[in-house]
């Protein structure tokens, strides 16, 4: 007998769960992977201004807990949170109008985690999930990922419509509308209160819960603050708040949090346990120490992206083709602007690239049909005088 014939068969290795063949990953990320080169004006990313970081305050703030409470700070933490942590956050929600206190929060490894936390507390596979459209990007991954079927409600410029999403509502038995209503990603528009009203009415009749994603809404350059849906009549019982630090500290922080009804807040908790027993209890600490001083910052970096807003908003009409529509976003990170028909702007991107410039499709952020002729683009990241040469290689790669 030879050895080949003495060896063993090998079968293969079981496969991968369904779920996880069936999802892709982050169309945004593999943009951002190809265009690192330091030469590329990159208006694809979510990312904050590095240089407007207060590297200062929040060193300081580390070396003030490893100083005075190392035991604490690095040690196991309770999942819920560091209570110094959620104090100020709930103290932080109540001057804004909704009445929070430090129980009624849970601190997550980033708002990303609080939605896929809620994932798993709300969702069996099969259970359908409504969506704005477009729709932000990583919350498509973590109801994919769930097993969900996810279907877009239909809207206009403000929003989800609340006669499609009540007829959404009887005709698919969902179990969660998830929206961005300030500043949405990817297409920044911010839903006006007597929608934002609507649209609670309709959750407290039909039986729904409500995901409100805020990650941007400190990031106002322009008109009024509007109300969180969690603060209105109808929602205070079936609103989740998310929040985040990312796009106001320090992203590498990751710190965000979720608001939640007693049930679902302990289901989460539960949920967390098993993904990551707590949130680093240093980071919690350290940017506890640094929310005293934070409206001030914010106020620094409002200034700073309006002027940005502002530049991208001058360019435009001589980068973009002739007949292409755009908004202007009264505060966030994006904006969204749709070219001519003829465009794809999925295909163009590799031309683009070659200009050493890229944004982002806009098709990947659809649940429904796409619309190939968008685009998002972020304005924050670059400085004014980037940004006009960024969009004069856009327009060169567009229109060459």
């Amino acid at each position: 007998m030879t050895v080949a014939e003495a060896a063993p068969t090998r079968a293969p290795v079981p496969p991968l769960a369904a779920r996880a063949r069936g999802v892709g990953g982050s169309p945004v990320r593999e943009i951002l992977a190809v265009t690192a080169r330091p030469e590329v004006i990159n208006f694809a990313g979510g990312l904050p201004a590095p240089e407007l970081f207060d590297r200062d305050a929040i060193a300081a703030a580390f070396r003030d807990v490893l100083a005075n409470a190392p035991a604490q700070a690095l040690q196991y933490s309770t999942t819920e949170g560091e209570p110094t942590l959620r104090a100020a956050l709930a103290a932080r929600t109540t001057a804004r109008g909704l009445p929070t206190d430090p129980d009624d929060l849970l601190v997550t490894t980033g708002s990303q985690q609080a939605l896929s936390l809620l994932a798993t507390a709300l969702l069996e596979p099969g259970d359908t999930v409504l969506v704005e459209d477009p729709c932000y990007l990583a919350a498509l991954q973590v109801f994919g990922l769930a097993g969900a079927r996810v279907v877009a409600v239909p809207g206009d410029a403000d929003g989800v419509d609340p006669a499609a999403l009540a007829d959404a509502v009887r005709r698919e038995r969902p179990k969660l509308l998830y929206l961005v209503p300030t500043f949405q990603n990817p297409t920044g528009r911010t839903m006006p209160t007597p929608r934002r009203a609507a649209l609670a009415a309709v959750a407290a009749r039909e039986g729904l819960w409500i995901v409100e994603d805020d990650p941007y809404g400190e990031l106002r350059y322009d008109g009024e603050r509007v109300p969180w849906i969690a603060s209105l009549p109808g929602a205070e019982d079936r609103t989740v708040l998310l929040g985040s630090l990312s796009k106001v500290m320090a992203p590498g922080l990751r710190l965000g949090w979720l608001r939640a009804p007693a049930a679902l807040r302990r289901a989460c908790a539960v949920a967390k346990q098993a993904v990551d027993l707590h949130t680093p209890t240093l980071n919690q600490l350290a940017a506890a120490r640094c929310l005293d001083a934070l409206d001030a910052h914010v106020e620094r970096v409002r200034a700073v992206y309006g002027e940005r807003r502002d530049a991208m908003l001058a360019g435009l009409p001589a980068a973009l083709p002739a007949g292409s529509r755009w908004n202007r976003p009264e505060g966030g990170m994006f904006l969204w602007a749709r070219l001519p028909e003829s465009y794809d702007t999925l295909a163009l991107l590799p031309r683009v690239v070659e200009q050493n410039v890229a944004y982002v499709p806009g098709a990947p952020f659809y649940a429904g049909d796409p619309d190939p002729a968008t685009l998002r683009l972020c304005f924050v990241t670059q400085t004014p005088e980037e940004i006009a040469e960024g969009l004069r290689r856009l327009g060169r790669g567009l229109g060459g």
